[in-house]
């Protein structure tokens, strides 16, 4: 007899995987390993023109899963279909319409956070049927319910943008002390592919502050981050520089920490961040979670930043292992 389905072995610490794969013939010296695994009996499928087994089933919700940027591989895995990132970017999660899928309980689909950064050839889905045979009208419905809007899965490459930074206070200016934030912010543009091609230094005075942003704007800048300045200090004046440049749609304060004091604006097209800090000491901010949404050309106001809450205090772990970890996944 041939097996119509995959039987998984299980052995704790050890192994979890295909024990007998789907199409086996089962010989003689086969039955004592069935055995040990609990079964003592399979199937021989005769499939009605109604009923769809879970081959096909994966194949079929895959496909009407994924959007642009994702791609899923053919090769069917114990009934499970895997869902990858086929470019570098920011992973999209259609959080509404997954939960009315799995609503179905016939069929399944398991993601990584919606907003995770991710890697071209990173696993960011698997979905299958549940069980072995399903009625054909239950697939039929799940890919209703996925072509409803929006796919589900999506990675959305990021822009590759000129940035200009303004490092701002007096104490960096007139030389006090040495910078540290130039180089950290130049790192993180740099891992996302963007550049920085102007690089100002002002003191605590908002007309200087606005100069220097208008000069990365003269230069070409697509982005400007301000580094420093953003406390509730009478010294801190990096708001009223960026409001003076003529920055709109500023919001100012986020639920998040570290990064309580970031702020977000933009002057005519180009967006404007405001670093406190925070961004020189923690490896991971609120500037992390944002910057990435800005890169595909996401619009970020009040609500998406308060939406930030949940999620949004980071554990500081001894070894930073961000994204693979909770830190801004509301």
């Amino acid at each position: 007899m041939v097996l119509p389905h995959d039987i998984t072995e299980i052995v704790k610490d050890e192994f979890k995987g295909r024990a007998f794969k789907k199409g086996h013939v089962i010989r003689p010296e086969d039955v004592e390993h069935l055995r040990r695994l609990g079964k003592e009996h399979v199937y021989v499928l005769q499939l009605s023109l109604d009923e769809i087994h879970e081959d096909e089933a994966a194949l079929l919700l895959a496909a009407a899963l994924t959007g642009t940027g994702v791609e899923y591989s053919q090769e069917i895995v114990e009934g499970k279909v895997s869902i990858k990132a086929a470019v570098d970017g920011l992973l999209k999660i259609n959080r509404e319409v997954l939960l009315q899928f799995n609503l179905l309980g016939e069929v399944m689909c398991a993601t990584l956070q919606d907003n995770t950064p991710v890697r071209q050839g990173d696993q960011v889905a698997a979905a299958r049927l549940i069980p072995l045979v399903a009625e054909r009208r239950v697939v039929e419905q799940a890919m209703a319910i996925a072509a409803g809007g929006t796919p589900i899965i999506r990675v959305l490459p990021l822009r590759k943008v000129k940035a200009g930074l303004v490092i701002t206070g007096s104490e960096i200016y007139h030389g006090r002390i040495e910078d540290k934030f130039e180089q950290v912010l130049r790192d993180k543009l740099s891992q996302l592919g963007s550049e920085v091609i102007a690089v100002g230094f002002a003191p605590d005075d908002p007309q200087l502050i606005a100069a220097e942003i208008h000069k990365c704007l003269a230069d070409g800048a697509e982005l400007i981050v301000t580094s420093g300045g953003m406390s509730v200090d009478p010294d801190d004046v990096t708001r009223q520089g960026i409001k003076e440049a003529g920055a709109v749609a500023v919001v100012y304060g986020t639920p998040v920490l570290p990064g309580a004091m970031f702020l977000v604006g933009r002057i005519g097209q180009v967006p404007v961040l405001g670093l406190p800090a925070c961004g020189m000491f923690h490896r991971i901010t609120v500037f992390d979670l944002v910057l990435p949404r800005i890169l595909t050309g996401e619009a970020i106001g009040r609500e998406e930043l308060a939406a930030l809450g949940h999620g949004g205090l980071c554990r500081n772990c001894q070894q930073c292992q961000y994204p693979v970890c909770s830190f801004g996944k509301g």
